[in-house]
């Protein structure tokens, strides 16, 4: 098992498509783990881009990385419209350098205070899994995963619910405000 940094410590969570092309890559602090995995946070002021997109954090969030490797979660903090994003992903983990690491297969499930609870991007999804070629058990795996993700934020479940947010919400607040370069 690969030693985890101190929580408090910078790390980048870098993205990629099934093609290996660059996608999302976040400023995050480790958190700690518990039993749903590690987890990351954001602060305002961080930054995210990909190819053509920068992205500065306007609130805080916390990101879990569960042992599965098939999904990788957000929770924002309020008030933010979105509460909970999964990115339904493939291979997510540590990688060799000691970085988080993930392939974005697309699909997502997101609860939103303005439309609900949904699984999103369908039409990239099916875009992509033809033009990547992605394996017909993958494809049957992480369609019935997005469902049951869905099922699960709905009924609130733990990784996905508030006190389980609030929690890791409340460990990144209480770390020292990163010191100026």
């Amino acid at each position: 098992m690969m030693l985890r940094p101190v929580p408090g410590t910078p790390v980048i969570f870098r993205w990629r498509k099934w093609n290996g092309g660059t996608h999302w890559v976040h400023a995050c602090i480790y958190l700690g783990s518990d039993e749903h995995g590690d987890w990351f946070g954001q602060r305002p002021g961080d930054g995210s881009n990909r190819p053509g997109r920068d992205f500065v954090a306007t609130h805080p969030c916390v990101m879990l990385l569960p042992p599965v490797g098939e999904w990788v979660l957000t929770m924002n903090a309020p008030p933010h419209p979105t509460r909970v994003y999964i990115d339904i992903a493939w291979d997510a983990r540590w990688d060799e350098g000691g970085e988080p690491t993930a392939i974005d297969m697309d699909l997502d499930v997101v609860d939103s205070a303005t439309r609900g609870i949904w699984i999103d991007d369908r039409d990239e999804w099916e875009e992509h899994r033809v033009a990547y070629g992605y394996p017909r058990e993958i494809v049957a795996e992480l369609e019935a995963l997005a469902v049951d993700l869905e099922a699960a934020v709905t009924a609130h479940r733990p990784p996905f619910d508030a006190p389980t947010a609030d929690h890791w919400l409340g460990i990144l607040a209480s770390l020292p405000a990163p010191s100026a370069p």
